[in-house]
């Protein structure tokens, strides 16, 4: 008989665990998991929108601050990007689970911040008292106080979406805990700040679904106290009454200086502007040309070309948050959306009807783009919490690719 040896016989291969192969493959595609359309959007128009805010406060600053060297104003202002921009990014990676957790601490601790600016670390600025002095670093705490008042109200009015029918549920503790947050800042004078507060509320109630009465109810007393704070104060009432003056010029030497210098910078940039760094305006002629008038050196350097652009990224901005809300099962994310999105939005609106004289000086900085490292990053951190939201969206499957079980 033939005789077969071992050598004939095929090698049986191991054994392999089922599915062992298949997991280590998921495990490092973790690294490149496609995120939401919504995450790229709020990303790249706020690096746009930053980016674009270092050139404009390098060019409005470069002619009054060359005696201590004209970087130097802008170097501030780039350190603050170089953190928020990180830090932004770390924050889109946290869980939800994390946010809701932290929202009662962060809205503790923001508004013990804010309460530092009437002890001895705070200063008098504009006539506002509103910022602290830390180690050489000027801070506004109350930019802080936005980010975290927003958290706070998506979290409570989450905890009791199913109860927000009965009006005693949306005033504990929504009410008296706003009022506390609100007045710490109207304490400073600072009624711009107080303002986006309210927005702020106003957009947590709105998008967490309650009655239409409900909500009427803290817009009309909003409105009354906003209305009672610039009349009891001739400083606010004086500023109201030159922006309702039919006749600024008349008061050119007075409170419609700077109004009327803002407007005339932005209508000189005509189409195409004056050229990047060509402003006239920015030579101590416009106060705050790289604060709350910095538009105004916008449309005076780059013209209708570079205002519209402005617009149409924040525009953008609005569109990616926009999507979030609508897209999310999550009240929370829904509400501290919304929040967010009505402070960021409202406040760039505000900016520039102010210096469009739409609106009365207010002192609101425009986001992104004004001088301001707190004001900055405090946006920054807010768009941090926007993309980690944006992460819980459920991505397109691309083409070509079957879902395996």
């Amino acid at each position: 008989m033939p005789v077969t040896t071992t050598t004939d016989r095929p090698v049986p291969a191991e054994p392999t665990e089922p599915g062992r192969g298949f997991t280590a493959r998921v495990h490092l595609g973790r690294m490149f998991t496609p995120v939401p359309s919504e995450f790229l959007l709020i990303a790249s128009t706020a690096l746009i929108l930053t980016v674009f805010g270092l050139v404009m406060v390098l060019s409005a600053t470069m002619a009054t601050t060359a005696e201590e060297g004209p970087f130097q104003t802008a170097l501030k202002q780039a350190i603050f990007a170089v953190i928020g921009i990180p830090l932004m990014f770390v924050f889109s990676r946290l869980p939800m689970r994390f946010w809701k957790r932290i929202a009662w601490i962060a809205l503790i601790g923001a508004q013990a911040l804010q309460l530092l600016v009437f002890t001895g670390l705070g200063f008098d600025y504009g006539g506002n008292r509103n910022w602290i002095l830390i180690a050489g670093f000027q801070l506004q705490p109350s930019e802080f106080l936005k980010l975290a008042f927003a958290l706070w109200l998506g979290y409570v009015l989450y905890r009791k979406h199913t109860l927000l029918g009965d009006w005693r549920h949306v005033f504990i503790p929504v009410v008296p805990v706003s009022a506390m947050v609100i007045g710490s800042v109207i304490a400073g004078k600072d009624l711009g700040t107080a303002m986006v507060l309210v927005l702020i509320l106003l957009g947590a109630l709105f998008f967490s679904g309650v009655k239409l009465r409900i909500f009427l109810i803290p817009l009309i007393v909003a409105v009354v106290a906003v209305a009672t704070l610039a009349i009891t104060s001739p400083d606010r009432m004086r500023r109201i009454l030159s922006f309702l003056n039919p006749d600024c010029l008349a008061d050119y030497l007075g409170d419609c200086y700077q109004p009327l210098h803002g407007i005339w910078g932005l209508a000189s940039g005509g189409v195409f502007g004056l050229g990047l760094g060509n402003s006239r305006e920015k030579y101590a002629w416009l106060p705050a040309a790289a604060h709350d008038y910095i538009f105004s050196i916008v449309g005076e350097e780059l013209g209708l070309i570079g205002c519209v652009v402005v617009l149409a990224l924040f525009m953008l901005f609005a569109v990616g948050a926009f999507h979030i809300i609508r897209k999310t099962d999550d009240p929370f994310i829904r509400i501290a959306a919304g929040g967010i999105v009505v402070w960021v939005i409202g406040q760039a609106l505000i900016n520039i009807g102010v210096v469009l004289r739409v609106f009365p000086v207010l002192g609101v900085p425009l986001p992104f783009i004004s001088q301001g490292g707190t004001s900055l990053m405090s946006v920054l951190m807010a768009c941090g919490v926007l993309l980690a939201f944006a992460r819980t969206l459920p991505t397109a499957t691309p083409v070509g690719v079957t879902a395996r079980r």
